[in-house]
């Protein structure tokens, strides 16, 4: 809802213009033609700005206040999985799968991205520290990365324990110095980040409400949100209809694990808002939207809500293309390493993608060459 009006603000990805059906990247390989869906969004600390990045390679920066506005829409390099704004609100960070974070900045609306880092495996999550002083990178391959946002050459430290893809990164805000990862392990761990040294390991299964097959499952997160007054955290689970619920520790530096909410549906993302109302979008086309208050140290659903009332008409009314999405398949099950007999099959696309990259690095540094030897 847009500040001024409270009415909504509606941008359609399929109407802005996109490459020519005949643009190669810079593999040299044809591109295939998206379908507009939105991979990754982010708010700026302030929510000032808004970024996000879609299938077809576009990354679109927006102004909020007073009204909405499209300011910039560039071209990434390959298909993003995540992005973030640095808290200076100077530059967005973006994550892809090939394993690169470029950077673009926000002064210069029309200036192209730069290559800061790279990983040897597909990208799932960056963030930044509270002082913009690290950026953090999680990858598929169990590892959460620590580097110099200045030089980000510099690796600082390793976060190292998870046993499967690291899907997502948080640093907590009322502890800066600590991280709160999660994993498709079924874990939650909270790391001292600038030593990469863990803190605390939680078991998700033992969080999760339900029993037999269902408990069996392991357990992706999707989403991991804090609410600073309370310190509370909200964890989305990909696999399992449940958001848990926990509420940070400063003194003894622990997550305290509070409740688990049953959703009648799959969650597909949650956020609090000022007055501490946690609100969930699900994977339901008659109840779309629920709102979750705090009652006697208990979350709540709320059933009577004008605000509530007004989203959830016009989520049903403005946002149709929405519902085409809400039974989208698990995004995360195809991340998982394979055991058994395919775990060769495993290492040799890893083997591969490393090789792929060598290939393109070896590329880059034999045209820069050429371009040093045309010059002379």
């Amino acid at each position: 809802l847009q500040e001024s009006n409270r009415r909504p603000f509606l941008y359609d990805c399929s109407t802005v213009e996109r490459k020519p059906v005949d643009y190669k990247s810079e593999d040299g390989e044809h591109e295939v033609q998206g379908s507009d869906r939105i991979l990754a969004a982010a708010f700026s600390a302030s929510g000032n700005y808004f970024a996000l990045t879609d299938d077809n390679k576009r990354l679109i920066l927006f102004s909020t206040k007073p009204l909405w506005k499209c300011l910039s829409i560039r071209t990434v390099v390959r298909r993003c999985s995540s992005l973030t704004i640095t808290h200076s609100e100077d530059r967005i960070l973006v994550a892809d799968k090939a394993g690169d974070v470029y950077s673009f900045s926000i002064d210069e609306l029309q200036k192209k991205g730069k290559l800061e880092l790279g990983h040897l495996s597909m990208l799932l999550d960056v963030a930044v520290s509270l002082d913009d002083k690290y950026i953090i990178t999680s990858d598929r391959d169990e590892k959460i990365r620590i580097s110099l946002l200045r030089a980000p050459y510099n690796i600082i430290s390793f976060c190292l324990g998870h046993r499967e893809f690291v899907s997502r990164i948080l640093v907590l805000p009322s502890a800066g110095n600590l991280l709160l990862s999660s994993s498709g392990d079924s874990t939650l761990r909270v790391w001292e980040f600038e030593e990469g040294r863990e803190v605390q390991y939680c078991d998700l299964t033992r969080c999760s409400p339900f029993t037999g097959e269902s408990a069996e499952k392991k357990i992706a997160v999707s989403r991991i949100i804090s609410c600073c007054p309370g310190n509370f955290i909200a964890v989305l689970c990909d696999s399992l209809p449940v958001v848990c619920m926990f509420q940070f520790d400063t003194a003894s530096k622990q997550l305290m694990h509070t409740q688990a909410i049953s959703l009648e549906r799959k969650g597909l993302d949650i956020a609090f808002d000022a007055s501490l109302g946690l609100w969930v979008l699900q994977e339901d086309k008659d109840k779309i939207i629920v709102l979750y208050r705090l009652v006697e140290g208990q979350w709540q659903i709320v059933c009577e809500d004008e605000g509530l009332k007004k989203i959830s008409t016009i989520l049903r009314e403005d946002l149709t293309p929405l519902q085409e999405h809400l039974s989208g398949k698990n995004f995360y099950h195809d991340l998982y390493k394979s055991t058994n007999d395919d775990m060769a099959t495993y290492l040799s696309k890893k083997r591969e993608r490393q090789e792929q990259l060598k290939q393109r690095k070896r590329k880059n540094v034999d045209e820069n060459q050429q371009s040093k030897t045309l010059r002379t």
